[in-house]
């Protein structure tokens, strides 16, 4: 991966062969948390954390522009990958395990942002599980699907086995990115972005950029 000076300190480049959990697996699994077309020509898996306070700022504040300029224009696929680190969230866990329910019933991502909207709200209580059940109401989910899917055990054991694939991608803190064979770390800002996006959508495409470059 080629990127403009200053950039490669940003991306740390691993090996194309470690991806997150269930890139080497069927997609349907991991639908209702994509964006964009299965055709892009790059995918961007995001490894995130619904309690990071870093993981929030980012979708609220760099992501719409993102989605707007590559997801929706067909140059970007997007999965998001549940990374929580429980031991300074106590709550991060079962956020995700809401997410994964709320994905079943096809609505992830309402549900992620009603996370990230209400983060402030449920992130200090000392138990947050009856505020994650009241979001089913304005995330317009079964509540009694939604209960049973939180009770099986085999919800806790997916959002592990995404924990565990974002760990053997590299990936130590949230939100991380996994881009086509590198990795790109914090809540960066969306000019940083833009140029990572635009150098590998030049180099898988041979096109330039939003930016009219494609590295150097």
């Amino acid at each position: 991966m080629r990127l403009t000076t200053g950039l490669a300190i940003t991306l740390a480049i691993i090996t194309a062969e470690t991806t997150p959990a269930g890139a080497q697996t069927t997609s349907a699994p991991l639908a209702p948390r994509t964006k964009g077309s299965a055709a892009a020509p790059v995918t961007v898996y995001e490894m995130s954390d619904f309690q990071c306070p870093y993981c929030r700022r980012f979708a609220e504040e760099t992501f719409p522009s993102l989605e707007k300029q590559y997801i929706k224009s067909g140059k970007v696929r997007w999965i998001f990958i549940n990374f929580p680190l429980t031991d300074i969230h106590p709550h991060a866990a079962a956020a995700a395990q809401l997410g994964l329910c709320a994905a079943k019933q096809n609505n992830f991502w309402r549900v992620h942002d009603l996370l990230y909207q209400h983060q402030d709200t449920w992130a200090p209580l000392k138990e947050a599980g009856p505020f994650f059940v009241s979001l089913s109401d304005s995330a317009g989910l079964s509540k009694k699907a939604l209960l049973a899917c939180l009770e099986a055990p085999e919800t806790m054991q997916a959002v592990q086995a995404d924990a565990e694939g974002a760990a053997r991608s590299g990936a130590s803190s949230t939100p991380t990115f996994y881009i086509e064979g590198g990795l790109l770390e914090g809540a960066v800002p969306l000019t940083v972005f833009s140029q990572v996006l635009d150098s590998v959508y030049g180099e898988r495409t041979g096109k330039a950029g939003r930016s009219g470059k494609t590295g150097e």
